[in-house]
Protein backbone atom coordinates (compact mmCIF):
# COMPACT_ATOMS: atom_id res chain seq x y z
CA UNK A 1 0.00 0.00 0.00
CA UNK A 2 1.30 3.47 -0.85
CA UNK A 3 2.66 5.32 2.18
CA UNK A 4 2.36 9.05 2.78
CA UNK A 5 5.93 9.58 1.58
CA UNK A 6 5.14 7.53 -1.55
CA UNK A 7 2.12 9.72 -2.23
CA UNK A 8 4.10 12.92 -1.80
CA UNK A 9 6.68 11.66 -4.32
CA UNK A 10 3.91 10.70 -6.74
CA UNK A 11 2.30 14.11 -6.44
CA UNK A 12 5.59 15.89 -7.07
CA UNK A 13 6.25 13.82 -10.16
CA UNK A 14 2.75 14.47 -11.50
CA UNK A 15 3.24 18.16 -10.83
CA UNK A 16 6.31 18.15 -13.08
CA UNK A 17 4.55 16.62 -16.09
CA UNK A 18 1.34 18.67 -16.59
CA UNK A 19 -0.45 18.25 -19.91
CA UNK A 20 -3.38 19.98 -21.55
CA UNK A 21 -6.78 18.47 -22.28
CA UNK A 22 -6.69 15.29 -24.38
CA UNK A 23 -2.89 15.45 -24.53
CA UNK A 24 -2.25 13.68 -21.19
CA UNK A 25 -0.15 10.86 -22.64
CA UNK A 26 2.79 11.07 -20.22
CA UNK A 27 0.40 11.46 -17.30
CA UNK A 28 -1.62 8.47 -18.46
CA UNK A 29 1.49 6.33 -18.79
CA UNK A 30 2.67 7.23 -15.29
CA UNK A 31 -0.76 6.54 -13.80
CA UNK A 32 -0.91 3.20 -15.60
CA UNK A 33 2.54 2.18 -14.34
CA UNK A 34 1.64 3.21 -10.79
CA UNK A 35 -1.57 1.18 -10.82
CA UNK A 36 0.14 -1.86 -12.39
CA UNK A 37 2.67 -1.81 -9.53
CA UNK A 38 -0.17 -2.39 -7.06
CA UNK A 39 -1.47 -5.81 -6.06
CA UNK A 40 -3.57 -6.91 -9.06
CA UNK A 41 -5.64 -9.65 -7.38
CA UNK A 42 -8.83 -7.55 -7.20
CA UNK A 43 -8.06 -5.06 -9.98
CA UNK A 44 -9.15 -4.88 -13.62
CA UNK A 45 -7.64 -2.10 -15.73
CA UNK A 46 -9.25 -0.68 -18.84
CA UNK A 47 -7.72 1.84 -21.25
CA UNK A 48 -10.63 2.89 -23.49
CA UNK A 49 -9.73 3.30 -27.16
CA UNK A 50 -12.56 5.81 -27.47
CA UNK A 51 -10.81 8.22 -25.06
CA UNK A 52 -7.15 7.19 -25.17
CA UNK A 53 -5.77 9.23 -22.26
CA UNK A 54 -8.48 8.06 -19.87
CA UNK A 55 -8.11 5.07 -17.58
CA UNK A 56 -10.66 3.02 -15.66
CA UNK A 57 -9.83 0.66 -12.82
CA UNK A 58 -12.42 -1.73 -11.42
CA UNK A 59 -11.83 -3.13 -7.94
CA UNK A 60 -13.91 -6.30 -7.65
CA UNK A 61 -15.83 -6.57 -4.39
CA UNK A 62 -16.26 -9.81 -2.46
CA UNK A 63 -20.07 -9.41 -2.14
CA UNK A 64 -21.05 -6.54 -4.42
CA UNK A 65 -24.45 -4.92 -4.01
CA UNK A 66 -23.51 -1.92 -6.13
CA UNK A 67 -20.67 -0.28 -8.05
CA UNK A 68 -19.40 2.91 -6.45
CA UNK A 69 -17.61 5.27 -8.82
CA UNK A 70 -14.80 7.63 -7.93
CA UNK A 71 -13.62 10.16 -10.51
CA UNK A 72 -10.44 12.20 -10.68
CA UNK A 73 -9.44 14.66 -13.41
CA UNK A 74 -5.93 14.53 -14.85
CA UNK A 75 -5.35 17.53 -17.15
CA UNK A 76 -3.61 20.84 -16.49
CA UNK A 77 -3.83 24.49 -17.57
CA UNK A 78 -1.94 26.71 -20.05
CA UNK A 79 -0.26 28.65 -17.21
CA UNK A 80 3.44 29.43 -16.79
CA UNK A 81 4.36 28.27 -13.28
CA UNK A 82 5.77 30.86 -10.87
CA UNK A 83 5.98 28.88 -7.62
CA UNK A 84 9.74 28.45 -7.52
CA UNK A 85 9.25 24.89 -6.26
CA UNK A 86 12.10 22.41 -6.85
CA UNK A 87 9.56 20.14 -8.54
CA UNK A 88 8.01 22.83 -10.75
CA UNK A 89 6.51 22.03 -14.13
CA UNK A 90 9.00 20.77 -16.70
CA UNK A 91 6.58 21.59 -19.50
CA UNK A 92 6.86 25.29 -20.43
CA UNK A 93 3.60 27.19 -20.34
CA UNK A 94 1.66 24.35 -18.71
CA UNK A 95 0.98 23.90 -14.99
CA UNK A 96 -1.24 22.00 -12.58
CA UNK A 97 -2.64 25.35 -11.49
CA UNK A 98 -5.96 23.80 -10.48
CA UNK A 99 -4.47 21.07 -8.29
CA UNK A 100 -5.33 18.07 -10.41
CA UNK A 101 -1.99 16.58 -9.35
CA UNK A 102 -3.44 16.50 -5.82
CA UNK A 103 -6.68 14.98 -7.14
CA UNK A 104 -4.85 12.15 -8.92
CA UNK A 105 -2.58 11.42 -5.97
CA UNK A 106 -5.46 11.12 -3.53
CA UNK A 107 -7.28 8.79 -5.94
CA UNK A 108 -4.18 6.61 -6.23
CA UNK A 109 -3.90 6.48 -2.44
CA UNK A 110 -7.51 5.32 -2.07
CA UNK A 111 -7.11 2.80 -4.90
CA UNK A 112 -3.89 1.49 -3.34
CA UNK A 113 -5.70 0.80 -0.07
CA UNK A 114 -8.49 -1.14 -1.71
CA UNK A 115 -6.06 -3.09 -3.89
CA UNK A 116 -4.90 -4.75 -0.66
CA UNK A 117 -8.18 -4.62 1.30
CA UNK A 118 -10.85 -6.09 -0.96
CA UNK A 119 -14.01 -3.97 -0.71
CA UNK A 120 -17.47 -5.44 -0.25
CA UNK A 121 -18.89 -3.53 -3.23
CA UNK A 122 -17.27 -2.97 -6.60
CA UNK A 123 -15.32 0.26 -6.86
CA UNK A 124 -14.79 2.02 -10.19
CA UNK A 125 -11.93 4.53 -10.38
CA UNK A 126 -12.17 6.82 -13.40
CA UNK A 127 -9.09 8.87 -14.33
CA UNK A 128 -10.69 11.47 -16.58
CA UNK A 129 -8.93 13.68 -19.14
CA UNK A 130 -10.05 17.10 -20.33
CA UNK A 131 -11.82 18.65 -17.36
CA UNK A 132 -10.43 22.15 -17.93
CA UNK A 133 -11.60 22.20 -21.55
CA UNK A 134 -13.13 19.86 -24.13
CA UNK A 135 -15.75 18.52 -21.67
CA UNK A 136 -14.05 15.22 -20.84
CA UNK A 137 -16.86 14.08 -18.55
CA UNK A 138 -19.48 14.60 -21.24
CA UNK A 139 -17.27 12.94 -23.84
CA UNK A 140 -16.73 9.89 -21.66
CA UNK A 141 -20.46 9.47 -21.17
CA UNK A 142 -21.42 10.01 -24.79
CA UNK A 143 -18.67 7.66 -25.98
CA UNK A 144 -20.30 4.90 -23.94
CA UNK A 145 -17.50 4.30 -21.43
CA UNK A 146 -19.95 3.56 -18.62
CA UNK A 147 -21.67 0.32 -19.52
CA UNK A 148 -22.03 -3.16 -18.06
CA UNK A 149 -19.72 -3.72 -15.12
CA UNK A 150 -18.11 -0.33 -15.86
CA UNK A 151 -21.31 1.51 -15.01
CA UNK A 152 -21.38 3.14 -11.55
CA UNK A 153 -24.52 3.19 -9.48
CA UNK A 154 -23.28 6.34 -7.77
CA UNK A 155 -20.34 8.68 -8.35
CA UNK A 156 -18.03 10.70 -6.06
CA UNK A 157 -15.24 13.16 -6.71
CA UNK A 158 -13.32 15.97 -5.04
CA UNK A 159 -11.85 19.35 -5.87
CA UNK A 160 -9.07 20.95 -3.89
CA UNK A 161 -9.80 24.25 -2.13
CA UNK A 162 -7.02 26.66 -1.09
CA UNK A 163 -9.38 28.51 1.28
CA UNK A 164 -9.91 25.47 3.54
CA UNK A 165 -7.38 24.04 6.05
CA UNK A 166 -5.15 21.30 4.68
CA UNK A 167 -7.03 18.00 4.72
CA UNK A 168 -10.41 19.50 5.67
CA UNK A 169 -13.47 18.13 3.86
CA UNK A 170 -16.01 20.65 2.62
CA UNK A 171 -19.41 19.92 1.18
CA UNK A 172 -23.01 21.08 1.08
CA UNK A 173 -26.45 19.89 0.13
CA UNK A 174 -27.61 21.03 -3.30
CA UNK A 175 -25.30 22.78 -5.74
CA UNK A 176 -21.56 22.87 -5.05
CA UNK A 177 -20.40 24.42 -8.36
CA UNK A 178 -22.27 26.56 -10.85
CA UNK A 179 -22.79 25.51 -14.42
CA UNK A 180 -21.12 27.62 -17.10
CA UNK A 181 -21.96 28.55 -20.66
CA UNK A 182 -19.83 30.42 -23.18
CA UNK A 183 -21.70 33.24 -24.96
CA UNK A 184 -20.76 34.53 -28.43
CA UNK A 185 -22.89 37.18 -30.16
CA UNK A 186 -22.24 38.42 -33.69
CA UNK A 187 -24.11 41.50 -34.94
CA UNK A 188 -23.99 42.04 -38.68
CA UNK A 189 -25.34 45.25 -40.19
CA UNK A 190 -24.01 47.61 -42.84
CA UNK A 191 -20.82 49.65 -42.59
CA UNK A 192 -20.48 53.16 -43.94
CA UNK A 193 -19.09 56.67 -43.61
CA UNK A 194 -19.52 58.34 -40.24
CA UNK A 195 -20.95 61.42 -41.98
CA UNK A 196 -23.77 59.44 -43.62
CA UNK A 197 -25.34 57.28 -40.88
CA UNK A 198 -28.59 57.08 -42.82
CA UNK A 199 -26.87 54.91 -45.41
CA UNK A 200 -25.41 52.45 -42.89
CA UNK A 201 -26.63 50.16 -40.13
CA UNK A 202 -24.48 50.68 -37.02
CA UNK A 203 -23.74 47.47 -35.10
CA UNK A 204 -21.95 49.30 -32.27
CA UNK A 205 -25.09 51.22 -31.35
CA UNK A 206 -27.09 47.99 -31.46
CA UNK A 207 -24.43 46.19 -29.38
CA UNK A 208 -24.59 48.94 -26.76
CA UNK A 209 -28.34 48.53 -26.46
CA UNK A 210 -28.01 44.73 -26.34
CA UNK A 211 -25.46 44.90 -23.54
CA UNK A 212 -27.70 47.26 -21.56
CA UNK A 213 -30.68 44.94 -21.92
CA UNK A 214 -28.67 41.87 -20.88
CA UNK A 215 -27.94 43.59 -17.56
CA UNK A 216 -31.63 43.23 -16.68
CA UNK A 217 -31.66 39.44 -17.09
CA UNK A 218 -30.38 38.71 -13.59
CA UNK A 219 -32.11 41.64 -11.90
CA UNK A 220 -35.52 41.07 -13.47
CA UNK A 221 -35.72 37.47 -14.75
CA UNK A 222 -34.11 35.46 -11.94
CA UNK A 223 -35.48 34.84 -8.44
CA UNK A 224 -33.46 37.25 -6.22
CA UNK A 225 -32.88 34.59 -3.57
CA UNK A 226 -31.14 32.42 -6.18
CA UNK A 227 -27.86 33.17 -7.93
CA UNK A 228 -26.88 33.67 -11.52
CA UNK A 229 -24.30 35.69 -13.41
CA UNK A 230 -24.11 37.02 -16.96
CA UNK A 231 -20.81 38.68 -17.79
CA UNK A 232 -20.08 40.10 -21.23
CA UNK A 233 -16.33 40.46 -20.96
CA UNK A 234 -15.23 41.28 -24.51
CA UNK A 235 -16.53 43.45 -27.35
CA UNK A 236 -14.85 43.94 -30.71
CA UNK A 237 -16.27 46.21 -33.39
CA UNK A 238 -15.15 48.79 -35.91
CA UNK A 239 -11.87 49.65 -37.55
CA UNK A 240 -11.44 53.45 -37.31
CA UNK A 241 -13.17 56.41 -35.71
CA UNK A 242 -14.90 57.74 -38.83
CA UNK A 243 -16.29 54.46 -40.17
CA UNK A 244 -19.58 52.99 -39.00
CA UNK A 245 -19.04 49.38 -37.97
CA UNK A 246 -20.84 46.74 -40.02
CA UNK A 247 -19.90 43.95 -37.63
CA UNK A 248 -19.50 43.71 -33.86
CA UNK A 249 -18.77 40.66 -31.75
CA UNK A 250 -19.54 40.25 -28.04
CA UNK A 251 -18.16 37.41 -25.91
CA UNK A 252 -19.15 36.47 -22.39
CA UNK A 253 -20.15 33.80 -19.92
CA UNK A 254 -23.20 32.61 -18.02
CA UNK A 255 -23.04 31.07 -14.54
CA UNK A 256 -26.01 29.43 -12.82
CA UNK A 257 -26.58 27.19 -9.81
CA UNK A 258 -29.11 24.90 -11.50
CA UNK A 259 -29.50 23.69 -15.06
CA UNK A 260 -33.05 25.10 -15.08
CA UNK A 261 -31.70 28.54 -14.19
CA UNK A 262 -29.10 28.37 -16.96
CA UNK A 263 -31.79 27.41 -19.46
CA UNK A 264 -33.90 30.37 -18.30
CA UNK A 265 -30.98 32.75 -18.81
CA UNK A 266 -30.29 31.17 -22.21
CA UNK A 267 -33.85 31.84 -23.31
CA UNK A 268 -33.77 35.46 -22.16
CA UNK A 269 -30.58 36.02 -24.16
CA UNK A 270 -32.23 34.49 -27.22
CA UNK A 271 -35.23 36.81 -26.78
CA UNK A 272 -33.04 39.89 -26.42
CA UNK A 273 -30.91 39.04 -29.44
CA UNK A 274 -34.00 38.42 -31.55
CA UNK A 275 -35.50 41.73 -30.43
CA UNK A 276 -32.33 43.71 -31.16
CA UNK A 277 -32.11 42.16 -34.60
CA UNK A 278 -35.64 43.23 -35.42
CA UNK A 279 -35.32 46.68 -33.85
CA UNK A 280 -32.12 47.56 -35.67
CA UNK A 281 -32.82 45.63 -38.88
CA UNK A 282 -29.70 43.52 -38.69
CA UNK A 283 -28.64 39.92 -38.17
CA UNK A 284 -27.84 38.97 -34.58
CA UNK A 285 -26.39 35.49 -34.23
CA UNK A 286 -26.22 34.04 -30.70
CA UNK A 287 -24.00 31.02 -29.95
CA UNK A 288 -24.34 29.30 -26.57
CA UNK A 289 -21.78 26.64 -25.74
CA UNK A 290 -22.24 24.83 -22.43
CA UNK A 291 -20.66 21.52 -23.32
CA UNK A 292 -20.41 19.36 -20.22
CA UNK A 293 -20.08 22.17 -17.71
CA UNK A 294 -23.40 21.66 -15.98
CA UNK A 295 -24.04 22.70 -12.38
CA UNK A 296 -22.60 20.26 -9.86
CA UNK A 297 -25.87 19.36 -8.15
CA UNK A 298 -25.23 16.90 -5.33
CA UNK A 299 -27.72 14.09 -4.84
CA UNK A 300 -29.75 14.74 -1.71
CA UNK A 301 -29.77 11.24 -0.19
CA UNK A 302 -26.13 10.40 -0.93
CA UNK A 303 -24.85 13.80 0.14
CA UNK A 304 -26.77 13.69 3.40
CA UNK A 305 -25.09 10.34 4.14
CA UNK A 306 -21.68 11.69 3.10
CA UNK A 307 -21.95 14.77 5.32
CA UNK A 308 -23.25 12.71 8.25
CA UNK A 309 -20.21 10.43 8.07
CA UNK A 310 -17.71 13.28 7.79
CA UNK A 311 -19.31 15.19 10.66
CA UNK A 312 -19.33 12.16 12.95
CA UNK A 313 -15.73 11.08 12.26
CA UNK A 314 -13.36 12.61 14.86
CA UNK A 315 -10.34 12.53 12.54
CA UNK A 316 -12.14 14.56 9.86
CA UNK A 317 -12.31 18.35 9.91
CA UNK A 318 -15.64 18.88 8.15
CA UNK A 319 -16.69 22.35 7.00
CA UNK A 320 -20.03 23.18 5.42
CA UNK A 321 -19.37 25.40 2.40
CA UNK A 322 -21.27 27.86 0.25
CA UNK A 323 -21.83 27.23 -3.47
CA UNK A 324 -19.08 28.47 -5.81
CA UNK A 325 -19.57 30.16 -9.17
CA UNK A 326 -16.62 28.30 -10.69
CA UNK A 327 -17.31 25.55 -13.22
CA UNK A 328 -16.60 21.79 -13.13
CA UNK A 329 -17.49 19.22 -15.76
CA UNK A 330 -18.29 16.58 -13.12
CA UNK A 331 -21.68 18.29 -13.13
CA UNK A 332 -22.57 16.52 -16.37
CA UNK A 333 -21.83 13.11 -14.87
CA UNK A 334 -23.83 13.96 -11.74
CA UNK A 335 -26.77 14.73 -14.04
CA UNK A 336 -26.48 11.14 -15.32
CA UNK A 337 -25.52 9.31 -12.11
CA UNK A 338 -26.47 10.17 -8.52
CA UNK A 339 -23.48 11.28 -6.52
CA UNK A 340 -21.60 13.86 -4.52
CA UNK A 341 -18.74 16.23 -5.11
CA UNK A 342 -16.83 17.74 -2.22
CA UNK A 343 -13.86 19.94 -1.40
CA UNK A 344 -10.48 18.91 -0.04
CA UNK A 345 -8.74 21.79 1.74
CA UNK A 346 -5.15 22.51 0.66
CA UNK A 347 -4.54 25.75 2.64
CA UNK A 348 -2.86 28.20 0.27
CA UNK A 349 -2.81 31.99 -0.17
CA UNK A 350 -3.03 31.65 -3.95
CA UNK A 351 -6.27 30.82 -5.68
CA UNK A 352 -7.12 28.08 -8.17
CA UNK A 353 -5.77 28.72 -11.69
CA UNK A 354 -3.04 30.91 -10.20
CA UNK A 355 0.58 30.56 -11.37
CA UNK A 356 1.63 30.53 -7.71
CA UNK A 357 -0.73 27.83 -6.40
CA UNK A 358 1.10 25.60 -3.88
CA UNK A 359 -1.25 23.10 -2.18
CA UNK A 360 -0.05 21.81 1.19
CA UNK A 361 1.22 18.23 1.05
CA UNK A 362 -0.46 17.46 4.40
CA UNK A 363 -3.79 17.44 2.59
CA UNK A 364 -2.99 14.28 0.65
CA UNK A 365 -2.97 11.59 3.34
CA UNK A 366 -5.81 13.24 5.24
CA UNK A 367 -7.88 13.20 2.07
CA UNK A 368 -7.05 9.54 1.42
CA UNK A 369 -8.02 8.58 4.97
CA UNK A 370 -11.32 10.48 4.90
CA UNK A 371 -12.40 9.08 1.54
CA UNK A 372 -11.31 5.53 2.32
CA UNK A 373 -13.22 5.66 5.58
CA UNK A 374 -16.34 6.97 3.89
CA UNK A 375 -16.29 4.32 1.16
CA UNK A 376 -15.96 1.54 3.74
CA UNK A 377 -18.83 3.08 5.70
CA UNK A 378 -20.95 3.36 2.56
CA UNK A 379 -20.47 -0.35 1.82
CA UNK A 380 -21.92 -1.37 5.18
CA UNK A 381 -25.35 -0.02 4.26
Amino acid sequence: MLSESDLIKIRRHLHQIPELALQETETHQFLLETVKAMDQEFLEIRNPDELPTSMMVLVHGFDPQRTIGYRTDIDALPVEEQTGLPYSSQHPGVMHACGHDIHMTVALGVLSYFSEHQPKDNLLFFFQPAEESESGGKQSYELGLFHGRWCPDEFYGLHDNPDLPAGAIGCRMGTLFAGTTEVNIDLTGKGGHAAYPQDANDTIVAAAMLISQVQTVISRSIDPIQSGVVTLGKIDGGTIRNVIAGHTRIEGTIRGLTQKMIETIDQRLKDICEGIGRSYNMTVNLELNQGGYWPVENNSELTKRFISYMKSTPSVNFIETEPAMTGEDFGFLLAKFPGTMFWLGVDDDSQLHSATLKPKKEAIQRGVDAITGFLEYRMTE
